[in-house]
């Protein structure tokens, strides 16, 4: 599957999948988090947790999104 097809197909879950689209904006928030924290110029011990634990859900979100435009195919 090329990149166009996959943005199209995620345009249309987007439009049609309210979980889908759940998904998209929790990864998006999660990716919103990971930059601010990303910005600070130093992390203290519990932010440093925090923004490992952030990344990983934001992958496994990723992941989760990549297989439902995999299996609409």
């Amino acid at each position: 599957m090329d990149r166009n097809e996959q943005e199209e197909i995620k345009a249309h879950l987007m439009q049609t999948d309210e979980q889908f689209r759940a998904m998209v904006d929790q990864h998006h928030q999660y990716d919103v988090l990971v930059s601010e924290l990303e910005a600070k110029h130093a992390l203290s011990p519990a932010e440093e947790v925090e923004e490992h634990r952030l990344k990983k859900l934001k992958l496994q979100l990723k992941d989760q999104i990549e297989l439902r435009i995999s299996e609409y195919k």
